[in-house]
């Protein structure tokens, strides 16, 4: 499904040159859940990124499900994005003046998805996560929780890949994350790809592997062990 190899990734920021990804090889399988971990300023930011066809690698080859996107074009990268990524932000990021279906039926817009199919999907995907009965209302009438819910169908609507969630529960009370990441947890019962990007290691220990990213390396996958990694 994701298969990073010897990936490195260089920033200017000045005159300096900042290495953000130093050689990192990673690989996810189909139906895997995934916590991608790490300080601020590690990398994990940068391979999220990459991961989420956000930006391209300095060097190496980044192939997501059968597709090299290494030296993809932004046109090429944004319709990988629509199609095989579905994306979860801290944020939530709703469109204050849209219903909720109008929210989740967005990305099949920038699909050309027939408007009665989008409605039946989105329909569908909002049922999924538990809110089949606020389909007409707007995100200033939900709870914090229902809109990160709201996000989430949003993400699975295109039936995507991979859900790649960036701090999922960072505005949320403790509460409404247990219950935010249990229908992570449902979803990947299911059989979705799920990678999480967290700095709580109550959220990380929700997923089945924890990848820990340091310096612009991987130094601990519980995965699978890197015998090159040093302690951290």
């Amino acid at each position: 499904m994701i298969e990073l190899s010897n990936i490195v990734k260089r920033y200017m920021m000045g005159e300096e040159e900042i290495l953000a990804l130093n050689g990192v090889d990673l690989h996810v399988g189909r139906n895997e859940y995934v916590a991608l971990t790490g300080p601020s300023g590690s990398g994990k930011s940068t391979l999220m990124n990459l991961i989420g066809c956000l930006d391209t690698p300095s060097e190496g080859r980044y192939v997501l499900n059968g597709r090299d996107t290494s030296t993809m074009n932004d046109n090429e990268l944004a319709r990988v994005r629509n199609q095989e990524i579905g994306f979860v932000f801290q944020s939530f990021h709703l469109l204050p003046r849209m219903t909720v279906l109008q929210n989740v039926m967005q990305p099949l817009v920038y699909r050309g998805v027939p408007s009665a199919e989008r409605v039946r999907l989105a329909t569908e995907a909002l049922r999924q996560v538990g809110l089949g009965d606020r389909l007409g209302h707007r995100p200033n009438q939900l709870s914090g929780g229902q809109r990160q819910r709201v996000a989430v169908a949003r993400a699975l609507v295109g039936k995507p890949s991979i859900l790649l969630a960036d701090e999922p529960t960072g505005n949320l009370d403790s509460k409404t994350s247990a219950e935010i990441m249990a229908l992570f947890d449902e979803l990947h019962r299911q059989g979705q790809t799920v990678v999480v990007v967290t700095h709580e290691p109550g959220i990380a220990a929700h997923c089945q592997r924890t990848i820990r990213v340091s310096d612009g390396r991987i130094v601990q996958d519980t995965g699978k062990p890197n015998p090159s990694a040093v302690s951290a």
